[in-house]
């Protein structure tokens, strides 16, 4: 329309005039090129895998620069911490691959063993002689000098319990009280088992979990603020039960009442990323790590980075972030299985609510609570999970229609041969699903034959021409026969051009 529209103002300001301004010129060539392989099949995966790769390796740099001094002061030897993160970063490797691998089903047949089986982990935790206490928390199991946090294992399991549900029950039409007795129960199950360790940020996670599978489910937004209340008043109850807790809380309202004591971490931290400047004093060069910022290799590792990198190496892991995010909902987006469409975006707002959370505490807007920053920070479990969990984005990106289509029609993907991938199953709507669909669509046709109508009325009166030969006969008139002639002539006519006028009608309907 708008380029009739500009034709035909071109025609009324003369010749010549038609011709399109240099300003209406098409994209450039690169535009276009980068348009073009974001269309691609393969384009999401490709781009998950770059930025998986990206933050894993940026991860183990920073560990390794941040951690030698601990090390050395620990065990006397400066690769000990790093030694055991790049353990666990290939554990969390082949957890990715297999992730990648596993068929949807297999992976939704799994999903409620494998919530039962991280609650029965949650419960022996707390069992004194099995369970350790560190930093004043029992979550941990220690075997062999590796630890292992079992409420980093109940997050991801009840993600995927989570989205499996409640992709079933909305394709089964279920109430409201029948998608979320199930779910909100066990969360509570669950929430309660981390908070009596106690664990202020595993609980925060996993109420970051549960609000995002009420939020892409669909469920009535009085149930959504309901459990964001009930989230939130646990997190301040608990962060108010412990004694260093309350005093990080009122340290974080008052920075200057305890600068020496609970507010030293976060004072520090600050230190760090003012001595940073823009460029930062070079990877290595901080001076941070040197005692006088505790745990710089885990929950302030942020820190190490603004210092060493500068606010350009900071500005580009939180850009690394963002393009996580861009990726994650663009699976999402382009998902046709609902259960992978459900599971995607709940995993992408869990790993950037985790980012948000770490870097809001560490540059002051928030109160410490002891989340990692994901694949950057030194910790084993929550290493080896979010590798799973990004396992599971990459499969779902390889469950695109598009790459789906491509890769059963032997399209070559350098990445994909690579990895010996198999061929990924295309989605099968269930026969609820499709009955739905239809039903969908059905509202829509019943318009084209009431526009019709009008058209095929005029078939269906008599035809007056045959009224009037009958009148003509019984009155004897010969003058009127000839007029009724012309009249039903004239009449036929009109019909007939009526009837061209409904055929079009009929085939915008059937056609």
């Amino acid at each position: 329309m708008a380029t009739i529209l500009a034709r035909l103002r071109g025609k009324a300001a003369g010749p010549g005039a038609d011709e399109p301004p240099r300003a209406a010129q098409p994209p450039t060539v690169s535009h276009t090129r980068f348009a073009a392989w974001l269309g691609r099949p393969m384009t999401s995966f490709h781009l998950i895998i770059a930025v998986t790769a990206l933050l894993i390796t940026l991860g183990l740099t920073m560990v390794l620069s941040a951690s030698g001094v601990y090390s050395y002061d620990s065990d006397g030897s400066p690769w000990s911490v790093f030694a055991k993160q790049v353990l666990w970063t290939v554990v969390g490797l082949v957890a990715f691959y297999a992730a990648l691998r596993m068929p949807v089903k297999t992976l939704r047949r799994l999903a409620f063993p494998g919530f039962a089986f991280t609650i029965v982990l949650l419960i022996l935790v707390l069992i004194p002689g099995i369970g350790k206490v560190a930093n004043g928390s029992r979550g941990w199991f220690v075997v062999a000098g590796f630890s292992m946090q079992p409420s980093e294992l109940a997050k991801i399991a009840f993600a995927i319990w989570g989205a499996h549900l409640l992709a079933a029950r909305r394709m089964e039409r279920a109430t409201l009280r029948e998608m979320l007795v199930p779910l909100v129960p066990a969360a509570v199950i669950a929430l309660a088992l981390i908070v009596a360790q106690p664990d202020l940020g595993q609980t925060v996670s996993l109420g970051i979990i549960l609000l995002a599978l009420l939020w892409y489910a669909g469920l009535p937004l009085k149930v959504f603020l309901s459990s964001l209340f009930a989230v939130m008043v646990s997190a301040a109850v608990l962060a108010m039960a412990e004694g260093y807790r309350s005093a990080r809380v009122q340290s974080w309202l008052d920075p200057s009442a305890d600068a020496q004591g609970s507010g030293y971490q976060a004072r520090q931290a600050k230190f760090a990323l003012a001595n940073g400047g823009v460029f930062g004093d070079g990877l290595g060069q901080g001076t941070a790590k040197w005692n006088y910022l505790p745990n710089a290799h885990n929950d302030f590792i942020f820190a190490i980075i603004g210092e060493e990198l500068g606010f350009v190496g900071a500005a580009g892991l939180l850009a690394l972030f963002g393009l996580f995010a861009y990726t994650g909902m663009r699976i999402a987006r382009r998902s046709a299985d609902p259960f992978l469409r459900l599971l995607t975006a709940t995993a992408t707002t869990w790993v950037l609510g985790q980012v948000f959370i770490n870097v809001g505490y560490v540059v002051g807007l928030l109160p410490v609570t002891g989340l990692q920053l994901p694949l950057i920070s030194a910790g084993g479990t929550s290493t080896a999970t979010t590798l799973l969990m990004m396992g599971l984005i990459t499969n779902a990106a390889r469950h695109e229609p598009d790459a789906v289509a491509a890769l059963r029609a032997g399209r070559d993907d350098r990445v994909n041969r690579l990895l010996r991938l198999p061929p990924p199953e295309p989605y099968v709507p269930t026969p609820l699903e499709a009955v739905r669909d239809r039903l969908r669509s059905r509202p829509g046709k019943p318009a084209a034959p009431r526009a019709a109508k009008p058209a095929r009325a005029p078939r269906r009166p008599k035809p007056p021409a045959a009224e009037d030969r009958v009148r003509g006969s019984r009155h004897h008139v010969g003058g009127q026969r000839s007029a009724t002639r012309r009249t039903g002539q004239d009449q036929q006519g009109r019909r007939g051009q009526q009837g061209r006028r409904a055929r079009p009608r009929e085939g915008q309907r059937y056609g």
